[in-house]
């Protein structure tokens, strides 16, 4: 394994773990951490975005350039998680079978849309 796959795997475990332990602190009410919890969480999300840029750098890679691709992709991989997110909660947490299904559905569908984005059709 090269030095810069094991520093990112490295930097990459914290900062989840950070990001992980913040997101529980959030929505378990019984912890009573809900400020530090977004801080903690905030402070992994910061983490694997230094991760990102410290491994490119090692591997020698240029700069990641802002393209409105780039943009594109990600709004489209933040709905599609979002919308899968909110339709799990729905029936798992909330009881809205029905709707949390067509919701998770919804989100799943613009996911796939990701391939063609990231991919091109031929």
């Amino acid at each position: 394994m090269k030095k810069s796959n094991f520093t990112a795997l490295v930097m990459g475990t914290v900062s989840g773990v950070f990001f992980a332990l913040g997101m529980c602190m959030t929505t378990l009410s019984e912890w009573n951490a809900f400020r530090p919890g977004v801080i903690m969480g905030c402070v992994g999300m910061l983490m694997a975005l230094v991760t990102v840029f410290v491994w490119r750098k090692m591997e020698h890679k240029e700069p990641i350039k802002i393209t409105g691709k780039a943009v594109l992709t990600t709004v489209v991989a933040i709905i599609g998680a979002l919308g899968l997110g909110v339709g799990m909660c729905m029936t798992m947490v909330w009881s809205h079978m029905v709707t949390g299904i067509v919701i998770g559905l919804v989100g799943i569908i613009v996911l796939l849309m990701l391939i063609p984005i990231c991919k091109g059709v031929k």
